[in-house]
């Protein structure tokens, strides 16, 4: 069933005025899902969801409350604004809330030029049992895989609208299709695993499931024999895969949130070097067939491309309306929020500058150190950047990779680490993060 989200929305509004709200958002988000599990090529598993969600914002003065229901009826529409006012009345005060003004809103966008949404049919179970079962297929071909633990492919579609009694509505659909594969070599606790997984906006953009499998095949065959690696101070080279986990602990220190709270390494870094000068971390929400990219944040305010870090400088926090209004500086347009959740300040697509360096060469200058492929768990003080994951990957002696390692940490401060980083140029462009491998010098491991 399809749903007019924007009758929806402005009903939502016209209730909690109703119902004595002073000011009012609505989101709702409309979507279904189709996920397809295969185990030696038949079917294992089949879902498919469709479901719609309403979320209401309520503000009462300077208090505010958010509910969220499933149930598009004009009595429980009614039933929300009249709970959600009343939750907003208990509600502590907060001066820093409040809607955008009617000269802060976006006005004028191209969401078509976005290309958010793949115009093609949905498609069928059928073809993505028959992707999944070829992806399955291609790894389990290769010489030394003892099973495929999973081969999946789902796709995903979204419809979103926005409104508010500031006078802002407008909306944007959304879809996704992937494929992933999780490939298992040797027996007992000689068994080691990896994985392969694509996603994409367009069909016509995601890498064919022989390929997918393949890798997932030779990713897991190259990890057979791991043990760990020696303890003490080395070079650690963090491949594309994870590398932008550690530009993310950096975007989650420069979150107005944080600073606003004091829980931020960075808080005293403004206008300061975070990284290595001739670097910078550039956000542009409008990158064509991108995940992260929107028009407009979750306030209404137009998106726009921004440097976080400008040639090595931290420029700005991410901010939204309220966390901006705390730390006196204008909203970045960064809002993001979910139906059962108020606004708060979030990132979309980010770039950190690349060099002319391959991941080989960065392999052949460490030396001896250590090349990450997966970290699991992660001890991370956020008010200090004490830095500690567990980690596995391969271990480098003389320039060149030796031999595979599990069941080590990796540990420094995000601050020194991320002045000592040197990047790759491998970057993959249809990220939503694009990061490069990036080498961290001096960083302690705890092995064998």
């Amino acid at each position: 069933m399809s749903y007019d989200l924007s009758a929806l929305t402005e009903a939502l509004l016209r209730a909690a005025t109703k119902a004595g709200a002073d000011a009012a958002d609505a989101l709702v988000v409309e979507g279904t899902s189709i996920s397809i599990d295969v185990r030696n090529g038949t079917l294992e598993q089949a879902e498919r969801s469709e479901g719609i969600d309403l979320g209401l914002r309520v503000l009462v003065g300077q208090r505010a409350s958010v509910v969220s229901a499933s149930d598009t009826s004009p009595d429980t529409v009614a039933q929300m604004a009249e709970r959600a006012v009343a939750m907003a009345a208990e509600a502590p005060e907060d001066p820093y809330l409040g809607l955008a003004t009617p000269e802060q809103l976006a006005k004028d966008w191209d969401i078509d030029a976005l290309a958010l949404a793949d115009p093609a049919s949905e498609p069928t179970p059928a073809h993505l049992q028959d992707l999944a079962a070829r992806a399955e297929a291609s790894a389990a071909g290769f010489e030394g895989i003892s099973q495929v633990q999973s081969a999946s492919a789902g796709y995903g579609a979204r419809k979103i609208h926005l409104a508010a009694s500031n006078g802002f509505s407008a909306g944007y659909a959304r879809t996704d299709i992937g494929v992933s594969v999780v490939a298992i070599t040797g027996e007992g606790t000689d068994m080691e695993r990896d994985y392969a997984g694509e996603t994409r906006i367009f069909a016509a953009d995601l890498p064919g499931p022989e390929e997918i499998g393949a890798l997932a095949a030779e990713r897991t065959l190259s990890r057979a024999g791991a043990r760990k690696p020696p303890t003490g101070a080395f070079p650690v080279l963090y491949d594309e895969r994870i590398s932008s986990a550690l530009v993310g602990h950096l975007l989650a220190a420069a979150s107005g949130g944080a600073v606003a709270r004091g829980a931020s390494w960075l808080r005293d870094a403004l206008g300061t070097q975070v990284l290595p000068k001739g670097l910078s971390i550039i956000e542009d929400p409008h990158r064509q067939r991108i995940s992260g990219s929107r028009p407009f944040d979750a306030e209404g305010l137009p998106t726009q491309r921004r440097a976080i870090v400008d040639d090595g400088v931290l420029t700005g926090w991410t901010l939204d309306l309220a966390t901006g209004r705390k730390l006196d500086m204008p909203s970045t347009a960064n809002a993001a929020r979910g139906t059962s959740s108020g606004p708060s300040p979030s990132v979309t697509n980010v770039a950190l500058t690349q060099s002319d360096q391959t991941r080989d060469d960065l392999i052949a200058d460490m030396g001896t150190g250590l090349l990450v492929t997966s970290m699991i768990g992660a001890s991370i003080n956020p008010t200090t950047g004490d830095y500690s994951r567990g980690a596995s990957g391969f271990w480098v002696e003389n320039g060149e990779i030796a031999y595979p390692v599990n069941e080590c940490t990796i540990a420094g401060n995000l601050r020194d680490m991320l002045m000592r980083m040197t990047p790759a140029n491998d970057a993959r462009a249809h990220l939503s993060r694009v990061v490069p491998s990036l080498l961290v010098e001096g960083l302690t491991i705890a092995g064998s």
